[in-house]
């Protein structure tokens, strides 16, 4: 079979099933293909599993000759490694669970092949999710498909990776502080976070619970549409987005945006303002706002809530001697907190999704810069926008990490770019439960911006 076909997005593949322009056997074999290849090109795959998608693909053909097709009947899609999926290998991206295969699928895993969703492999992702860069000492880095010399961000790296390189249309990911929705930007591709817990996070190895959610990736918004609304997610039929009021938010002190993430992102706006009422809601330059000391209270949470998972599963022995140095690293931090330290972090997260819901009673979404920057070179730990020097880590989740800790929905689709520069994201934000209206939305503006820059 033709690979053209992969880029036809899920609601294309599923017509071409449903008349019979192709079988899933064929689709399958094409995507496995394809999956080897950015597992070659990129290590956007730790497991393909041939045998068992194949087998899939055949029940997936039978039940479209006899009429019994489900809503996701031999559509292929790629599984995070952090996700548990029965039988196949599933490492959490570290070498402490080689040759780790779960007895049950997650919840999300057993729901999409429930409805005839095909899972080809796993994708790779950072240790344990703790990362925004999928890099591993033991597995290789996961390269960025349009320049393998950068990152794709984490710690759903190798799905943004994979559907960026063309050998899936959509991914499951989980997002703890925007770990689908900054690999999405980095690598040009559409991730959405819904309110926390529409989602089961049963299944999915712990990063911070109280900050997990799952996710989904797709090439284009009407692919994580078509998922989202086989798992029960309905996206609204009327109109009402065209009366929306978005709240603009330029950024997120103390990091400021690379001039072409400023550049892409204020010529969005431009064009989302002949549309819609746009507010600009962010702060006076300078000032932290309904942001000020929420990025730290995150970091604290993650480091109590993931030693907690960690060490009630692992001694130090097991720890030191089959985990990476990074996760050794942030567990011995993690050793140091205290309950005080933990308490401080909850309240500053009680009075933030206070403010944040206040603001949002005044406006329908917030749009703001998924991150502040394209994707860092490969092995950079440190960087500089302008005046601010930092992390990695902080620059990425700056600008996502704050609706973890809310737990609001939230999606990153692709700012245009100008040919040979790198992608960069918009991130919408909607109030929680409102994940159906925000795919609407999400839609839409991705309508928007690419009539403008095809004009």
């Amino acid at each position: 079979m033709a690979r053209p076909y992969l880029s036809a997005g899920l609601r294309g593949l599923r017509h071409a099933l449903v008349t019979r322009e192709i079988t899933a056997l064929a689709l399958t074999e094409c995507t496995l293909q394809a999956a080897e290849a950015s597992r070659q090109a990129v290590n956007a795959f730790a497991t393909i599993d041939w045998d068992r998608a194949l087998r899939a693909a055949a029940e997936s053909d039978r039940r479209y000759a006899n009429g019994t097709a489900r809503a996701l009947e031999g559509l292929p899609v790629a599984i995070k490694d952090l996700i548990d999926t029965k039988g196949i290998d599933t490492a959490y991206g570290s070498p402490a669970y080689l040759r780790h295969r779960p007895a049950a699928d997650a919840d999300i895993v057993h729901s999409l092949v429930e409805r005839g969703a095909i899972v080809v492999g796993k994708t790779t992702t950072h240790e344990f999710a703790w990362g925004v860069t999928t890099s591993s000492a033991h597995f290789g880095d996961t390269r960025n498909p349009l320049d393998p010399s950068r990152i794709p961000g984490g710690s759903s790296g190798g799905a943004a990776a994979a559907i960026a390189h063309g050998a899936v249309p959509v991914g499951v990911g989980t997002d703890t502080g925007g770990s689908v929705r900054i690999p999405a930007a980095l690598c040009g591709v559409v991730g959405f976070k819904p309110t926390r817990d529409v989602l089961s996070t049963r299944g999915v190895f712990p990063l911070a619970p109280t900050c997990d959610h799952v996710g989904l990736l797709g090439r284009q918004v009407d692919d994580v549409f078509w998922l989202a609304n086989a798992l029960h997610i309905d996206v609204p039929e009327s109109d009402a987005w065209l009366s929306a009021r978005i709240g603009v938010l330029p950024q997120i002190a103390p990091v400021p945006l690379a001039d072409e993430v400023a550049g892409a992102f204020d010529a969005a706006v431009q064009r989302l303002a002949r549309t819609f009422a746009c507010i600009d809601v962010g702060p006076p330059r300078g000032t932290g706002g309904l942001f000020e000391g929420v990025f730290g209270a995150f970091a604290a949470i993650v480091l109590v809530e993931g030693g907690i998972e960690h060490f009630r599963r692992n001694g130090w022995d097991r720890i030191t001697a089959h985990y990476g140095t990074e996760t050794v690293d942030r567990l011995r931090r993690a050793e140091g907190m205290d309950l005080r330290a933990y308490a401080a972090a909850q309240e500053t997260r009680r009075c933030f999704t206070a403010r944040l819901r206040d603001m949002m009673a005044e406006v329908d979404y917030l749009v703001l810069p998924t991150c502040p920057c394209t994707a860092p070179p490969l092995g950079a730990s440190e960087m500089q926008i302008g005046a601010w020097h930092g992390t990695v880590r902080e620059a990425l989740m700056t600008y996502t990490a704050p609706f973890n800790i809310a737990g609001f929905p939230a999606l990153s689709l692709p700012l245009p770019a100008a040919p040979g520069t790198l992608p960069a994201g918009l991130q919408i934000v909607a109030r929680p439960g409102d994940d159906g209206a925000l795919l609407q939305i999400a839609q839409q503006i991705e309508t928007l911006l690419a009539e403008d820059s095809a004009a």
